[in-house]
């Protein structure tokens, strides 16, 4: 069933969406000629004035700057691909930035008191947790990308759980995170079985040719 809402998830909103924001912000972009370094330095600063509005206890604003933060993460790309501004370190930095950026929100969320010390641990452990399977496995050659809790999902997730504990009341908020951090655990699981299945066909055909 988890399955079959993460396809009707990625099929009716984050392919829909993706395009959506490409159109948007590719114009942006080709206009923006500056080292796109600069860009996810910004997107950490504000990453980390959300945390503060969450600790301030300012959920609409949190929400807000994380949804720019995430704009912001895209465009940088986005600007260094259309003026050939590539590199190696670009892309270490951004990696780097979007776990720190994941940390420091939640912290923030920890900090103001809207949800207690050990959920939000288990929320940023399964974050990275997602996020360093994929990296392990692209390492391997398995292109891991599966699961409903890939970070789009998450900080989308995060910023209807902020508006809606401002509009309504922080325990929605809570109840909310609650069923982030299963589904990202949920993803855990899915990417550990897969790369272990891709593995195990991998040795496979390697040990067929050998012979």
């Amino acid at each position: 069933m988890l399955i079959a809402i993460e396809n009707k998830f990625k099929d009716k909103m984050l392919n829909k969406l993706r395009p959506q924001l490409k159109r948007i912000l590719e114009p942006i972009a080709k206009k923006i000629n500056i080292n796109p370094n600069i860009i996810t330095g910004i997107s950490l600063l504000i990453a980390i004035l959300s945390a503060i509005m969450f600790l301030n206890h300012q959920l609409i604003v949190g929400a807000i700057l994380i949804l720019l933060t995430g704009c912001l993460d895209v465009l940088d790309g986005a600007v260094a691909r259309y003026h050939n501004k590539a590199t190696d370190l670009g892309g270490f930095l951004d990696s780097t930035v979007d776990r720190f950026s994941d940390g420091i929100i939640v912290i923030g969320i920890i900090a103001g008191g809207y949800i207690d010390w050990f959920l939000g641990i288990l929320l940023i452990h399964s974050s990275l947790t997602i996020s360093y399977i994929r990296a392990k496995a692209e390492s391997q050659s398995i292109k891991c990308e599966i699961g409903i809790a890939e970070r789009a999902f998450r900080l989308i997730v995060i910023i209807i759980a902020a508006i809606i504990g401002g509009l309504l009341s922080p325990i929605y908020m809570q109840w909310i995170l609650i069923l982030l951090v299963m589904l990202s655990y949920f993803t855990v699981a899915q990417r550990i079985i897969y790369v272990w299945k891709n593995l195990k066909n991998k040795k496979k055909y390697i040990f067929k040719n050998k012979i």
